[in-house]
Parts: C-alpha cells; structure tokens; sequence
C-alpha cells in the first residue's frame, strides 16, 4: 500500500531530509514529487519554500489485515464489536466484546465458525505462508470446550456403566474434534463418525480403544466378522473374553452402526474435516 506526505523546506534537499527523518526512511525508499520549487525574493524578501511531496509504500501486517477485514464485515452486519488482536508466529487470535455477543456466537457457535471460517479464507487466499485465524467471544471457545468434554466423559462413563452404544447430537467438525481428542485415551471407548455433514454425528461405543486414529473402521471397531482373541459381539465389535453384554438387546443398534461404519468412515476423517473447517 502507497503512502505519502507533503514536507516543505527552505530547498528542495531540505525538505526531502526533513521528510525522511520524520518517516525514518533512506533515500532509496521513498519516491519525491516536487509541488513547488524554492524561490529566493529581491534581496532575500518575500522567498518562498520548497514544498515537495514523497511517497512510500507500507506493507501492511497480518493483524491490521485481519482486523480490516473484520472491522468491515461488522460494519455489513450492523453489528458494533469490540476487538482484542494477539499474534503469534503462525496464529493471529481474536477475542470479540459486543453488546450483541448473541447474535455473533450464534446457535451452537454457528455464526462465530462462520466468520472464523472466512477469515480464513480469505487471509490465506493465494498466501504462501498460511496463518491460522483463531476467533472467540467474550471467552465462548473456552466454555464450549468444556461443556463438549464434560459430555464426551459422562456419555463414556454411561457406555461402560450400559455396556451398550451411545450416538450423541450432530456437531461441526471443530466439535466433533473435541470429543474424539477427550476420549482418545479413555479406556473401555472408542468414538468414530457417522452420516454426512450437516448431520454428521459421533458414537461413542463399547470396546477398548486399540487402534486409535488408525484404519478405516473408527477407532477400536474390528472391521470384519471373523473372530477376535476375546470374541466378537454381534454386527462386527470386537468385545474382550471377560465382558458378557447383552447382545441380544445390543444387535439392532450394532447392526445398523455397522453398516454406517463401512460407508463413512473413521474418526480420522473428522480430524481432516477439522483442519479444512478451521
């Protein structure tokens, strides 16, 4: 971006020094126009001053580019916010303060991953080196992390207590990231995605969790119906030699989980889906 300022000057050299001690520049960075050349009067009455004008480009960081662009898409939304910019080697981070926090957080977050997701779409459009844009309200991310991991752990401890799947609510992709990552090292669970987005839903199964991100079963699932060394539950789970659930009661909901597993996939996907989303 181009930037200039007018300097006057008894001659023209001093006002291109003047000019340049104030913008803190050499010669070299600047281009000079002059408006108005130094004339001496009779005598030395009546002289006038050299005015010139120079001009110098500024590149413009990524946290005044984030907040431009922010600024901007408020100021569309009718919406007045207050913004709190940090920046770090590859993130720059956003807390939000409004009178309206609502109606910018939105159902579920909705919104604030909407105007996340195109912040950073749009900072990183056509850029060499990326930077992740990190957006929060008034401390929201934080508070719905919790939430998300507070329920990952409860619904485990219900699968072990019931021995029996449990499919939670469907949730975006960053959510769904949250839950996988709570219960990567819970023992006794293994989560894995069904469906297709916006719809797409996590379940948290019965089973220890032996295969954590890899394959393409979910996370801990045998993939087949061949016989594991503890057994194998109905419909394709594995279940250890000392665990005698109820497959009876269990088969119809393992029977469709099942089937669901094969056609969508794993918990890696989400984690994809993650990274794309954010």
């Amino acid at each position: 971006m181009t930037k200039s300022i007018e300097v006057s000057g008894k001659t023209e050299e001093d006002a291109i020094e003047a000019a340049l001690e104030q913008l803190g520049l050499t010669r070299d960075d600047v281009s000079v126009e002059i408006l108005e050349r130094a004339r001496s009067g009779f005598l030395g009455l009546k002289s006038t001053p050299a005015v010139i004008k120079v001009m110098y480009e500024v590149t413009e960081g990524r946290t005044q580019r984030v907040e431009n662009f922010l600024s901007g898409l408020f100021m569309r939304m009718g919406v007045e916010v207050g913004m709190t910019i940090t920046e770090s080697d590859d993130s720059v981070s956003v807390v939000l303060t409004s009178k309206e926090i609502g109606s910018l957080i939105g159902r579920r977050g909705e919104t604030l991953d909407s105007v996340q997701h195109l912040a950073n779409y749009v900072m990183n459009r056509g850029a060499s080196d990326r930077v992740r844009i990190n957006l929060d309200a008034e401390n929201y991310r934080q508070r719905r992390n919790e939430t998300l991991e507070s329920l990952a752990m409860r619904t485990a401890e219900k699968v072990l207590k019931y021995r029996r799947n449990m499919t939670l609510d469907p949730m975006n992709a960053y959510e769904r990231h949250i839950i996988h990552s709570a219960l990567q090292e819970h023992g006794g669970v293994c989560t894995y995605s069904v469906g297709t987005e916006p719809n797409r839903r996590i379940v948290v199964a019965f089973g220890q969790n032996n295969t954590r991100g890899g394959g393409n079963e979910g996370r801990g699932i045998s993939s087949g119906r061949g016989r594991s060394s503890g057994g194998e539950g109905r419909g394709g789970f594995k279940q250890s030699g000392r665990s005698s659930y109820n497959t009876k009661s269990n088969s119809a909901v393992n029977t469709k989980v099942s089937s669901e597993i094969a056609s969508e996939g794993d918990a890696r996907s989400d984690s994809k889906s993650y990274r794309e989303w954010s």
